[in-house]
């Protein structure tokens, strides 16, 4: 004769699994590979190299504009410097500021779309950066550099997500399907966020306000690299969900 169990009785206490718990530091191995190089470049600029060497490391790692007019002849770096730039910095304020932003923006991000797909991410966004920053400025002379191209195309991501994060598996992934513009654009929160960021990057671009940070912020780049990430994120968010919008009965 059989006898029924309490679930509660069937299953030890010992047999659970332990609540996840997410560690205070928790970033992805691609984020800590990026703000690695950051900081390998700032500090091999700033305690490393003379005078002579930080203006050749600038002019060849940096996106300066006007080299790409035709009018200054051809070198190879012209194919390098559109990514390397976003590894270099102009001062401590300017490369603590991002890599803020890029743990806290990037880290989901990269739970997300796995190491490869996102380093892919951080390429093109930053590419984008300095396309429309170039199609801005086609004769400008200043050195453009820092990761805040690309990380305002993960802030366009994160948009896109409408900020959901799912914590469960013991580390912060962006979650949920990649929600269609119409709806992004209907919460309250997200468009607040993007009203927001476009007002600080216009107002210390144009202005020049930005305490700390040597040189005038290049508000172009961040614009250019947020519509990158905004409007291309399906491309290298590679998971197949249903949307949450639609029903899964096809008689409904």
């Amino acid at each position: 004769m059989s006898e029924q169990q309490n679930p509660t009785e069937a299953e030890p206490a010992e047999s659970l699994p332990p609540p996840v718990r997410e560690p205070v530091f928790n970033l992805p191995p691609i984020v800590l590979a990026v703000i690695g190089i950051c900081a390998a470049v700032f500090l091999l600029q700033q305690y490393v190299l003379n005078d002579a060497q930080q203006m050749t490391l600038l002019y060849d790692g940096a996106f300066i504009p006007v080299l790409y007019t035709g009018q200054y002849g051809f070198d190879w770096f012209l194919f390098t410097r559109p990514f390397t730039y976003a590894f270099m910095h102009g001062g401590f304020a300017h490369i603590a500021v991002n890599m803020v932003w890029l743990a806290a923006f990037g880290s989901p991000l990269a739970n997300r779309l796995g190491g490869i797909w996102f380093a892919l991410f951080f390429a093109i966004t930053g590419l984008a950066a300095v396309a429309l920053f170039w199609a801005m400025h086609p004769y400008g002379e200043a050195p453009l550099v820092g990761a805040s191209g690309a990380i305002s195309g993960m802030m366009g991501a994160a948009a896109r997500f409408g900020f959901r994060t799912d914590r469960s598996a013991g580390k912060a992934a962006f979650a949920g399907p990649v929600l269609p513009i119409a709806l992004v654009l209907r919460s309250r929160g997200v468009v607040i966020f993007l009203a927001m960021w476009m007002i600080i990057n216009l107002a210390t671009g144009l202005l020049g306000f930005a305490p700390g940070v040597d040189g005038q912020i290049a508000w172009e780049a961040h614009i250019g690299g947020f519509v990158a990430g905004f409007f291309g994120l399906r491309w290298f968010d590679r998971r197949r969900q249903p949307p949450e919008w639609e029903t899964t009965d096809p008689r409904t």
